[in-house]
C-alpha cells in the first residue's frame, strides 16, 4: 500500500510539473513567434528587394539573411525539444510546436543551406534574365517573357513562329541549368530526410495533414478527366481545321505550341479559333478597358472594392506606396510574375506584378488581392498559424473572385460589358472558355509535382530525367514539345515554380476547392439555385454580399489554426474536398460537348508521343 502512495504521489508530482511546464511553454510560445516575424520580417525585406532589383548585391544580402534565418530556426528546434509538448493538455499548443518543428531546407547544414539557396537563386535568375532574338528581326534580341514573349504566344497563329519561340525560351529557361536542378533535387532530398521524411515529396504532402492526400487526388482527377478529354478532343479537332493535317494529327497528342500558352496550362488565348459558337463574340472586355483608360492602380482599386464590398478588410495604406504593380522603366531585372507577399508586421502586404491592361490581368489582380486578403484575415494570430489551412486555400481565395468578376453579369455590373444576350450559345462559349482556363489546368497542375515528386523519391534515373517528364505531359495532358526533344535538353525549369522550388499542388487543390467555396458562396448571396434557371451557377456574381464575405471570415481568419478540414467546414459545412462541384459547374459543357464530338466524329484521347527521345 506505502509502495502505492509513493508511486502515486511521484505521478501527482509529474502531472504537476507537467501543467507547470506547459504553462511556461505558452509564455515561450508567445515571445518566439513574436521573434519569429520580426526576423521573418527582416528576410521577407531582403527577398523582395532582390526580387524586385536582381542583382548580385541584393542576391549575397537575401542568401545571407536566409542562412541567419535558418540557424535561428535550428536553435529554435533544439530549444523546442526541452519541452514534452507531445504529452501537454493544450491541442493548440502542441499544433505549434508540431509546426515549429518543421524545419524544411534549413534543416541543412550551414554549408549546404547557403548551397540550396544559391542553387536555388541561380535557377531564379536564369529564368527572368531569358532574352530571346526576334523572329522576323533576328537582331533585335532584347524579347522578354513578360509581356512581349507571352504575347506573341498568345496572339500568333503562324505555327513556324510558334514553334521558333518555343524551341528559343525552353533551351534558355530550362537546359541552361541542368546541372542546378540536379544539385537542387540532391539537396532537398538531404533537407527532407533531416525532418524526418523518406523523400521531398512526403516533405510537401505533409502540409495537407493528411497520408490519404496524394490518392485523394488521384480519385477526383480521375471523376474530372472525362470531361477534359472531351474538351481535348474538340480542340484538337478546331486545330486540326485551322492549321491541316500536317500540322495537327487526328488522334495524337498537341503540339503544345499551338495552344496560345508557353507552357499549354491554360488554352484560353486560342479561343477566337476553337470557340464553339464562332458568330457569337467572347466576352473579351480588353478593348473596354482601353476605351475607359483603365491603368494598372485602377484595376488593383477595383479589386480592393470587390472585398470591400463583401464587408471584408480594405487595403491598408503600406500596400499602395509599397506595392510594384507596374514594370519598372530603369532597366532594372526583376522577377515579373505575380505574386503577393506578406511582411508579417502589421497591415504591411504587397503586390509585385508587372500588369497590363488587359482583361486576363483584371483577373490576376483579384487573384493576388485575394492573396492579400487572407494575410489580413489571419494577422492577428500568432506567427506559426499566418498561412492558408493548406497551401491550396490561399490560391483559392482570389480564384473564386476571379470566377465572379469574369461572369458577364460582373462585367455588365462594373461597365465594361454592354449589349450582350447570354442565351444557350453564348452560355456554351463562356463555359468553354472557362474550361480552358480551369479543367485544361488541372493535368498540367498535377503533372508539375507527380514529376518532381518522383525524382525527389528516385523513381527516375538521372539519364531519364527530360523524357520522363514529357511522358508525364503526355500521360495526363495529351501533350507534345513542338520539336523532339532529348536528354540533352533539360525542359522542366523553364517553368518559374520549377526554378523557384515552388510546390504546385497548391494550384490543382485551388481549382478543386475554389468551385466548392463558390457554389456555397453562391448559395449564401441568394445568386445560385439548383432548380431556378434564372440563377445559374455559372453566371453568378457574389459581389456586395456580406453573408459570403462573412463566411470568407469565419474560414480566413483562422489561419492554420485548425485542420484545413474544419476551415473548410467554418466556410460551407464540407470536411472532404470533392469534385462534384466543378461537375456541376460543367454540366451544360459536358452534355453539349458529347454530342458535337458524336456529331463530328472526333476521336477521344490520344496515341502515345514520340517527341523524346533517349540521347
Amino acid at each position: 500500500m506505502r509502495v502505492f502512495i509513493v508511486a502515486l504521489l511521484a505521478t501527482l508530482t509529474l502531472a504537476q510539473a507537467l501543467v507547470k511546464e506547459e504553462i511556461q511553454a505558452k509564455e515561450y510560445l508567445e515571445n518566439l513567434n513574436k521573434e519569429l516575424a520580426k526576423r521573418t520580417n527582416v528576410q521577407t525585406e531582403a527577398s523582395w528587394a532582390y526580387a524586385s532589383n536582381l542583382n548580385d548585391e541584393n542576391e549575397k544580402k537575401k542568401n545571407e539573411i536566409s542562412a541567419e534565418l535558418a540557424q535561428f530556426k535550428k536553435e529554435v528546434l533544439s530549444d523546442n525539444q526541452k519541452f514534452q509538448w507531445h504529452n501537454y493538455q493544450s491541442d493548440d499548443i502542441k499544433r505549434q510546436f508540431k509546426r515549429l518543428s518543421e524545419m524544411g531546407n534549413a534543416a541543412l547544414s550551414e554549408v549546404e543551406y547557403a548551397d540550396f539557396l544559391e542553387t536555388k537563386s541561380a535557377m531564379e535568375s536564369n529564368f527572368a534574365k531569358v532574352n530571346i532574338c526576334n523572329y522576323k528581326e533576328n537582331a533585335k534580341c532584347d524579347l522578354e517573357l513578360e509581356p512581349e514573349i507571352e504575347e506573341i504566344i498568345g496572339k500568333s497563329r503562324d505555327h513556324e513562329e510558334l514553334k521558333y519561340y518555343w524551341r528559343e525560351f525552353y533551351d534558355k529557361a530550362g537546359t541552361a541549368v541542368r546541372s542546378n536542378f540536379e544539385r537542387y533535387v540532391e539537396l532537398n532530398t538531404k533537407a527532407a530526410k533531416l525532418n524526418n521524411f523518406t523523400s521531398g515529396a512526403e516533405l510537401w504532402l505533409d502540409k495537407y495533414e493528411d497520408d490519404t492526400f496524394e490518392q485523394q487526388l488521384d480519385n477526383i482527377f480521375a471523376e474530372i478527366r472525362p470531361l477534359y478529354e472531351q474538351v481535348h478532343g474538340y480542340v484538337r479537332y478546331r486545330l486540326r481545321k485551322y492549321y491541316g493535317n500536317e500540322v495537327v494529327s487526328e488522334n495524337g497528342p498537341i503540339p503544345m505550341h499551338l495552344l496560345g500558352n508557353m507552357w499549354a496550362q491554360q488554352w484560353s488565348e486560342i479561343a477566337d479559333i476553337v470557340s464553339p459558337f464562332p458568330e457569337k463574340p467572347l466576352v473579351d472586355v480588353t478593348e473596354e478597358m482601353e476605351k475607359q483608360g483603365y491603368t494598372p492602380l485602377k484595376m488593383f482599386q477595383m479589386g480592393d472594392d470587390f472585398f470591400t464590398s463583401m464587408n471584408l478588410t480594405k487595403l491598408p495604406k503600406d500596400f499602395w506606396d509599397k506595392s510594384i504593380i507596374e514594370k519598372p522603366t530603369d532597366g532594372r531585372d526583376l522577377i515579373c510574375h505575380a505574386s503577393a507577399w506578406n511582411f508579417y508586421l502589421k497591415n504591411d502586404v504587397r503586390i509585385k506584378q508587372c500588369t497590363r491592361v488587359t482583361q486576363n490581368q483584371l483577373f490576376t489582380v483579384h487573384h493576388e488581392v485575394g492573396h492579400i486578403q487572407y494575410f489580413l484575415q489571419y494577422q492577428h494570430l500568432p506567427f506559426v498559424y499566418r498561412t492558408g489551412g493548406n497551401p491550396g486555400f490561399h490560391e483559392a481565395v482570389g480564384d473564386v473572385l476571379s470566377l465572379s468578376v469574369s461572369t458577364p453579369k460582373h462585367l455588365e455590373k462594373i461597365g465594361l460589358l454592354s449589349n450582350y444576350v447570354r442565351d444557350d450559345e453564348a452560355r456554351i462559349n463562356q463555359l468553354f472558355l472557362t474550361a480552358l482556363e480551369k479543367i485544361v489546368f488541372l493535368p498540367f497542375a498535377f503533372t508539375m509535382d507527380k514529376y518532381r515528386w518522383a525524382l525527389f523519391r528516385g523513381e527516375v534515373e538521372k539519364a531519364n530525367w527530360n523524357c520522363e517528364f514529357w511522358k508525364l505531359r503526355e500521360q495526363y495532358s495529351g501533350i507534345e514539345p513542338p520539336v523532339v526533344r532529348s536528354e540533352k535538353d533539360f525542359d522542366p525549369p523553364a517553368k518559374y515554380h520549377v526554378s523557384a522550388d515552388v510546390e504546385y499542388l497548391r494550384y490543382l487543390v485551388a481549382i478543386i476547392i475554389q468551385f466548392q467555396f463558390y457554389k456555397s458562396a453562391c448559395i449564401k448571396a441568394g445568386q445560385y439555385d439548383a432548380n431556378n434557371a434564372e440563377l445559374p451557377l455559372d453566371n453568378c456574381d457574389i459581389y456586395g454580399s456580406a453573408a459570403a464575405g462573412e463566411a470568407f471570415h469565419n474560414m480566413l481568419s483562422m489561419g492554420a489554426s485548425k485542420p484545413w478540414p474544419d476551415a473548410l467546414e467554418a466556410f460551407n459545412g464540407e470536411r472532404i474536398m470533392s469534385g462534384k462541384a466543378i461537375a456541376e459547374y460543367f454540366e451544360p459543357l459536358r452534355v453539349w460537348l458529347e454530342a458535337e464530338n458524336i456529331k463530328n466524329s472526333v476521336h477521344i484521347g490520344w496515341t502515345a508521343s514520340d517527341k523524346c527521345v533517349a540521347s
